[in-house]
């Protein structure tokens, strides 16, 4: 029998899959099948497999709903993080990503029963190249710009961190309305501006440092939370006239719970620290050769106490929207 684990950070939900405790490693295609099969069957977001590397203390790649490959989640690293922690017994070290070996550290518990890891969001890129999107949006790189063509008064910033963003500060009725949905699936389907397609993150700022952040993502749709997007969008606020600054600790709420970014710059660039929770909602079993079908069946699946006390937490916290 193998080992999954359902697990989440700020309710983004993912199954967790260890391929160094399996007798044969799943193919990608099979990674992606049973990706796909995991999004249908269990409502989450994708697949974080844990493989070994050379030059960390894991290897974690992230397989969409949809079964494509993302460059990075920052929600998943936090999950991906604690697994290995809790395997190899250290808090602070680094995990391969899909560009870059990447920080982790064990945090204090955000509330009783509910751990935390911070995770570093990079590399990051206002490069046209590495969204990409093309001419016919702009020539240059979007920072606080209008973009005519997509609406015509929101300013955007679009980086690469490394998934590629598009953010936009907006008003409250903004947020509630339906034109983040209609953008996000705009971009994401067959479109001249982002021909790879583009995660697309509204903001609204609650108080100093204090963001509230909802993202329609590259791939996958409305999530709960997107840990690349709150990074990059506390980057991009940081770089124009909203009240987020850099060095500082900043609260970022999302329809899942919270987290706290920190935006840093030396002469090498821009890395963005991402804290929050790690939870393990359950603990599931199945046969191998299942696994390698694409077969959810026949499955023993275990609820942690995790979860509630993960919704205790969420309970304590400002709601807005």
């Amino acid at each position: 029998m193998s080992d999954l684990y359902r697990v989440h950070g700020s309710e983004n939900q993912f199954y967790l899959l260890d391929q160094t405790q399996l007798q044969a490693a799943l193919t990608p295609e099979e990674q992606q099948q049973l990706a796909i099969e995991l999004a249908q069957r269990e409502h989450v977001d994708g697949l974080l497999v844990v493989d070994e590397s050379d030059s960390a203390l894991g290897k974690m790649t992230v397989v969409n709903a949809d079964g494509s490959l993302a460059k990075m989640c920052g929600n998943g690293l936090r999950t991906v993080a604690r697994y290995l922690s809790e395997r190899q017994h250290q808090r602070d070290f680094a995990v391969t990503t899909a560009l870059k070996d990447l920080s982790v550290a064990q945090q204090p518990d955000l509330a009783p029963g509910v751990p935390a890891f911070a995770v570093e969001i990079a590399p990051v890129s206002f490069d046209p190249t590495a969204l990409p999107f093309t001419p016919a949006l702009s020539e240059t790189p979007i920072i606080d710009q209008v973009l005519p063509a997509l609406h015509p008064s929101l300013h955007f910033t679009a980086v690469a961190v490394p998934n590629p963003h598009l953010i936009a500060q907006v008003t409250r009725e903004q947020m509630t309305s339906p034109l983040l949905q209609t953008l996000g699936e705009q971009l994401n389907a067959t479109n001249p501006y982002f021909p790879e397609g583009v995660n697309v993150s509204f903001a609204v700022q609650l108080a100093p440092n204090e963001l509230f952040v909802r993202t329609y993502e590259r791939g996958v749709g409305f999530t709960n939370a997107c840990g690349t997007g709150m990074a990059a969008t506390t980057l991009a606020l940081s770089q124009t006239k909203a009240d987020v600054a850099m060095n500082q600790v900043v609260s970022v709420y999302n329809p899942g719970g919270m987290v706290k970014t920190r935006v840093h710059h030396d002469d090498t660039g821009f890395w963005i620290d991402l804290i929050g929770n790690a939870t393990v909602m359950a603990h599931a079993t199945i046969d191998e050769d299942a696994l390698h079908r694409g077969q959810w069946r026949d499955v023993t699946i275990e609820a942690t106490p995790e979860q509630a006390a993960y919704e205790q937490f969420v309970a304590t916290l400002p709601r807005e929207f």
